[in-house]
């Protein structure tokens, strides 16, 4: 017979995914001999059976009625009892912390007599009729889907008749008239009468707190916070201790440090004469806890030590709830505290320091996402609360920026040449508008999705980015957009919150975030502890600085490609495309050298000693071509062609899916110079820095590769290239050449592909597209709904698809590494910065990974903790 209803004694800390957080805490704090009400636990295995069957089982039931005889035996009162009634609660409690997102009933017991017995046990009756409406409201509304408000304006009508300020006027009278027209509101429902039977009463809150599970909210919040839909919840029955019952009652939540500084101090609010409902829901402005130092010093002593208490069991923050019942404390819950990020880091090394935790446990108790609020500026609290949310998208690249509002890259970019702050804001967003994201302060586009061109370029560069805002229209030609009838005009005002998505109409002002103080102790011990390498995406000197700054190890991803776009550069490497010959290319490819060479030599010359990897060139070419007629007349006559020769080259360059077109290493088969160009740019500014004393080891990487054979091709091509510069040279140089895995055929086949390649390099971004068959720039119309519907997890171009791209990343780290065991092996697309992603890169072997510089101090901690754990 399995056990499915645990008594409080039963259980214990270690239990949380059978008896749920809530329960084994309870069971915790009982068996520590702390003032809890007594009570019992129906299980999660509980919850699961009622999720199949839809009904509570015969055995369960049995269980339940042996465990509410124990409990009338411990605490001497019974159901409908004529002198003593039994009241309970019931809770939910999921083994991870879900607050406020399933349900609870309190009071359950009550009914119109055992309201008079405990108006006559108490000597008031007031207390017993404010208890007992409470009831009526909560269960109407958990149990059988009456709506809130409909109590609520009851509630307020006869605030308003009689000028009231607050519930705590109401009358005994007023209580019992509140009573009756909230029974009457069930008898106007299709539900029928108010249950008067408790046990009635108990097995339907039962019911409706296993269906809670999977209410909308409970759903969002699972789904927000990667919680897994199959661990359902525990249900907690307890005893009732009112903090209604009088002025020398009350109740409170009070966390044992202080949640948004980490200051260790008690921290919380209190409310006399309350029920807990009354604090969460903010129906009363509550008083700070520290109110009983002066009122009831005694009790707040108690408090104070029953959170030191916990905290030194725990070993960590904890958040509290407690009922103060004439004179006596009593707990309700604790739990892990939830907390700023600052707070976090600052509780983390506090604790180190006070020898609660090791380095090693400090580390995981800091998530690495919450890092990312940490690293970018943020808007003052004061000042956002004066501006209304004009929209709000996806949350793209996290920050806060405010500045002028403009259309076109070319207008951002004047603006800015004029000093003033720049918000690009487009319907989406391509290379040829790089200039005018590189000068904005945010990014900001009504279509796309978490990996558009606008989303991973803003996230690259460390601008803010919000995308997808559907509710923005753009008017490129009356040089405006509007949001319903608010028009935003160029050169208005908007701010921009890439944390959570959110724009504003005018200034806000916003304060800088740096690594210092306890966030730097922490990453220094991160550091220490992980395997993995943190390297980052950089494809200018200002990114590399950036992510120096943050201490990555390196440069793992430059994109020569995004080194193209700016008005001269493009202009030749257009003149390279749209040439016909390998003579007519020599000159702009000469240009092109000059210009590469210099780019080169600055990253390099960042780096010292540190890594950097160079991406030959990788973009669809029609990325580099014009669009229109009004530009290609423009490019016309900048190449001195005619209109008729361009449009006829671009059309000719034309590829129905581009992003399986030509690019990468096939570029480099058909136009060999324009790598030979390449390759010759990163030598030239090797040797020149090695004259000035530092010594450079070159990675240089062959992207899109298939196959061995075609990366056999590309290989010689490059260390030809450096053989014939290197001839007259009395020089060695250290150099490696290899590959970009982001083709499934590369991964199969990777056994035969490490025979040309000194390192792999997995492309999840591409990777992802290929194994799914989905355009990362077009699933934004689809991909919302397969999340929310569960038919996929998560954005799989944000978390790592485990089962497909997953298993083809394994097998290439297998069969490469039975021809290189000691082969190098890294991770540069979007998920390398993504925590869950990196805990399955350290399960498969993976050397490093690469994100763009904002996320390398969360790429770390993740590694840290993956590393960690997966070694405890």
């Amino acid at each position: 017979m399995t056990q499915l209803v645990y008594n409080f004694a039963e259980g214990n800390m270690n239990m949380r995914d059978l008896l749920g957080g809530k329960g084994a805490n309870l069971a915790e704090m009982t068996g520590l001999g702390l003032p809890v009400p007594q009570g019992f636990t129906l299980t999660t295995t509980a919850c699961h059976d009622y999720q199949v069957n839809h009904q509570l089982g015969q055995e369960l039931l049995h269980q339940v009625d042996q465990a509410l005889e124990q409990l009338s035996e411990i605490s001497g009162k019974r159901f409908e009892d004529e002198h003593n009634p039994l009241l309970i609660s019931v809770r939910s409690g999921a083994a991870i912390s879900m607050p406020g997102m399933m349900d609870t009933i309190l009071n359950i017991g009550l009914n119109d007599k055992t309201v008079a017995v405990l108006a006559e046990l108490t000597d008031n009756e007031r207390f017993a009729y404010d208890s007992y409406r409470r009831l009526l409201a909560m269960f109407g509304n958990v149990v059988y889907g009456i709506a809130e408000d409909a109590f609520d304006q009851v509630l307020t009508d006869i605030k308003t008749q009689k000028n009231y300020e607050s519930d705590l006027d109401l009358t005994t009278e007023d209580l019992k008239a509140i009573v009756a027209e909230f029974k009457q509101i069930y008898r106007d429902s299709d539900k029928g009468e108010f249950p008067q039977k408790p046990k009635e009463q108990l097995l339907a809150a039962i019911r409706a707190v296993f269906e809670s599970w999977d209410n909308q909210r409970a759903r969002i919040y699972r789904r927000e916070n990667q919680i897994s839909e199959d661990l359902g919840t525990a249900v907690n029955v307890q005893e009732m201790v009112f903090g209604n019952a009088g002025a020398d009652c009350g109740t409170g939540v009070a966390f044992t440090r202080n949640p948004a500084t980490g200051e260790n101090k008690l921290f919380g609010e209190y409310l006399q004469n309350a029920q807990g409902e009354d604090v969460v829901a903010g129906i009363r402005t509550p008083q700070s806890v520290e109110v009983l130092a002066t009122e009831v010093p005694q009790l707040y002593d108690q408090l104070q030590d029953i959170a030191k208490t916990l905290e030194q069991h725990y070993h960590d923050m904890q958040d509290l709830e407690f009922t103060i019942e004439h004179g006596k404390m009593f707990l309700l819950q604790a739990r892990d505290g939830k907390r700023t990020p600052a707070a976090a880091v600052k509780i983390a090394i506090d604790l180190v320091n006070e020898g609660l935790l090791s380095k090693q446990e400090a580390i995981l108790k800091v998530k690495p996402e919450s890092l990312t609020a940490l690293l970018h500026p943020e808007f003052d609290a004061e000042t956002m609360a004066e501006h209304p949310v004009l929209t709000t998208g996806l949350p793209a690249s996290p920050g806060a920026a405010t500045g002028q509002v403009y259309f076109t890259a070319a207008t951002a970019k004047q603006a800015s040449d004029e000093g003033h702050r720049v918000i690009l804001v487009r319907q989406d967003t391509s290379p040829e508008d790089i200039e005018g994201m590189i000068v904005s302060q945010a990014i900001v586009t009504s279509r796309g999705g978490m990996t558009s061109h606008a989303a991973v370029v803003a996230r690259g560069m460390g601008a803010t980015g919000v995308v997808g805002a559907s509710e923005l229209n753009v008017n490129y030609a009356k040089k405006q957009a509007n949001v319903g009838d608010q028009l935003i005009e160029e050169g208005d005002w908007l701010s921009v919150d890439g944390t959570t998505g959110n724009l504003y109409l005018g200034p806000i002002e916003t304060t800088p975030a740096t690594i210092k103080g306890d966030l730097s102790v922490l990453l220094e011990w991160a550091k220490k502890f992980a395997k993995l390498g943190v390297y980052t995406n950089a494809d200018t000197p200002r990114d590399f600085q950036k992510a120096l700054e943050f201490d990555a190890d390196g440069i793992g991803l430059t994109r020569t490609e995004h080194m193209f776009f700016k008005p001269e550069r493009l202009l030749q490497m257009r003149r390279v495309i749209l040439a016909r010959t390998a003579e007519q290319r020599a000159e702009p490819l000469s240009h092109l050298l000059e210009m590469q060479q210099a780019d080169f030599y600055e990253l390099y010359k960042l780096a010292g000693d540190k890594e950097v990897t160079i991406r030959l060139l990788d973009p669809p070419l029609h990325e580099f071509l014009p669009h229109d007629m009004a530009e290609i007349q423009e490019v016309a006559e900048q190449i001195n062609v005619s209109v008729d020769y361009l449009t006829e080259r671009i059309d000719s360059l034309k590829e129905i899916n581009p992003m399986l077109g030509h690019r990468g290493d096939r570029l480099a088969i058909t136009f060999p110079d324009i790598y030979q160009m390449q390759v010759k740019a990163i030598m030239t500014a090797v040797l020149r820095l090695s004259d000035e004393g530092q010594i450079v080891h070159p990675h240089i990487m062959i992207p899109l590769t298939d196959s061995q054979t075609e990366m056999g091709w590309v290989r010689k091509l490059v260390t030809d290239q450096i053989t014939e510069m290197l001839a007259d040279k009395e020089i060695t140089i250290d150099y490696t050449v290899g590959t970009m895995m982001e083709m499934p055929r590369a991964c199969v086949t990777a056994n035969q592909v490490a025979r040309e390649s000194d390192f792999f390099s997995f492309g999840t971004n591409d990777l992802t597209q290929l194994t799914f068959g989905y355009s990362r720039d077009d699933v934004g119309s689809f991909l919302p709904e397969y999340i929310k519907k569960g038919i996929l997890p998560a954005d799989p171009f944000q978390t790592i698809d485990v089962e497909g791209v997953g298993e083809l990343m394994k097998m290439a780290v297998n069969r490469g590494r039975l021809t290189k065991p000691d082969l190098p092996i890294g991770v540069c697309g979007e998920v390398g910065g993504d925590p869950t992603s990196i805990n399955f890169f350290e399960k498969i072997g993976v050397t490093y990974v690469s994100c763009s510089p904002f996320r390398v101090p969360v790429a770390r901690l993740a590694a840290a903790q993956a590393h960690i754990l997966q070694t405890a």
